[in-house]
């Protein structure tokens, strides 16, 4: 070890060697072995969007670790600025895949959040691990949760034009239906009720410090970071609302996934392996944390990062707990499954506030989109286990059940909807 330290390995070498007790062979040795047969990927090099967010790190790390050189691919990871210009890159073809909101894709795919292409899943990436932010001043009247702010919003009315104002990222995406569903939990209609805005997750907290807005829900660690600056509380994690509920998906187009199955297959199946090697241990955990602080990637300071990851919470207000069901990227295969179920909820909340003028045949467009097929495929390269139902049932915070069976009497079942 002292000649490898005398060479100065590089930071990527050295987690690339870290990462060989994980996957049993060192993935560079191996590439060439997969990349020569039939299976080879079309495409030697592909670009990945992602927007800095905590759980774009499977995606990071299946190129810092080497994972895609293992199945014959180099990924070129792409920071964009905005979900906006994630779905555009996408759908002109400037990006080959991307992590994204799993509602964007439904969204581009039913044609209301921009222009109508047919899009693609092939994995989720993470589960859990955002949450929705209030800023001090609200929380400083009482408004720590859902409970504290339907009240303080019926005590203290605004007047028109200075409406209670809440953000998400993206109109058909994950944060948008996790911010819409706890203010309806809570009593609060968001399309009657308050000013929603969409803001991109890296501007949120410069965006609360100015006060323009009260509150948002977003993806770590911009919710971390406004305890951090001292400007925000933690009302709410997503995983209260829904324990284990999905949240990026890796993304790409239908006509993509066509052309180029093969590639399809050997970045899932890499990407699959990151979020195993994340999962794997505290250590790894922390690692990933160093790595994607970095400028080149989220852009902050490691202990944003690294407290969330491990489940360690605090409120911003004194309390601290630590969450079992924090971020997660693999769990033994339940996390990276493509769940027909978990697309189908996006389109039943997309109908409830009337993004969807009509209801879809739910499941026959959820096939359509989630790539099970070769998803499994490439569970199978990397070793992963396979859940053995399409379809997973779910508690939300209000006692509702979700389990696929009836997706049109779920849609319109709830009370305070468009």
């Amino acid at each position: 070890m002292t000649n490898l330290l005398n060479n100065k390995l590089s930071r990527r070498s050295v987690l690339q060697s870290a990462a060989v007790g994980a996957i049993g062979i060192n993935p560079a040795l191996r590439a060439a072995v997969y990349a020569a047969g039939s299976d080879a990927p079309e495409k030697a090099e592909v670009k990945i969007g992602f927007i800095p967010l905590t759980d774009c790190a499977s995606v990071v790390m299946a190129c810092v670790l080497g994972f895609d050189k293992k199945y014959g691919v180099k990924i070129i990871p792409s920071k964009e600025a905005s979900w906006a210009g994630v779905r555009d890159k996408l759908v002109n073809g400037e990006l080959d895949f991307a992590h994204a909101l799993y509602g964007l894709i439904y969204g581009v795919h039913l044609g209301i959040s921009g222009p109508k292409k047919d899009m693609a899943v092939l994995m989720t990436l993470n589960q859990n691990g955002q949450a929705i932010t209030l800023s001090k001043k609200l929380a400083d009247k009482g408004a720590v949760d859902g409970a504290g702010l339907a009240k303080l919003m019926a005590a203290e009315k605004r007047p028109p034009g200075q409406d209670y104002t809440f953000a998400q990222t993206f109109p058909t995406g994950t944060h948008a239906m996790w911010l819409y569903y706890w203010l309806a939990a809570n009593g609060i209609n968001p399309m009657t009720d308050a000013k929603v805005i969409t803001v991109p997750p890296p501007q949120m907290v410069a965006n609360m410090r100015v006060g323009n807005m009260d509150g948002y829900c977003v993806g770590e660690p911009w919710n971390h970071r406004a305890i951090i600056d001292g400007i925000g509380v933690t009302a709410a994690t997503t995983q209260d609302i829904w324990k284990d509920h999905p949240e990026k998906v890796l993304g790409t187009t239908g006509d993509f996934v066509k052309k180029y199955p093969n590639t399809a297959r050997a970045v899932t199946a890499a990407i699959i392996e990151a979020g195993q090697w994340i999962d794997a241990s505290l250590s790894n955990k922390n690692k990933m944390a160093e790595t994607i602080a970095d400028k080149s990637y989220v852009n902050t300071s490691v202990d944003a990062i690294n407290q969330r990851i491990l489940g360690r919470y605090q409120n911003g207000m004194g309390r601290t707990w630590d969450d079992p069901n924090h971020m997660k990227f693999f769990n033994e295969g339940t996390v990276t499954f493509p769940y027909l179920s978990d697309g189908m909820w996006f389109m039943t909340q997309h109908k409830r506030w009337g993004l969807l003028k009509d209801h879809p045949d739910y499941l026959a467009v959820a096939k359509q989109i989630n790539q099970v097929d070769i998803y499994k495929q490439a569970a199978t390269a990397a070793k992963a286990p396979i859940p053995k139902d399409a379809m997973r049932s779910a508690k939300f915070m209000d006692g509702v059940v979700w389990d696929g069976k009836d997706p049109k009497k779920y849609a319109d079942g709830f009370k305070i909807k468009a």
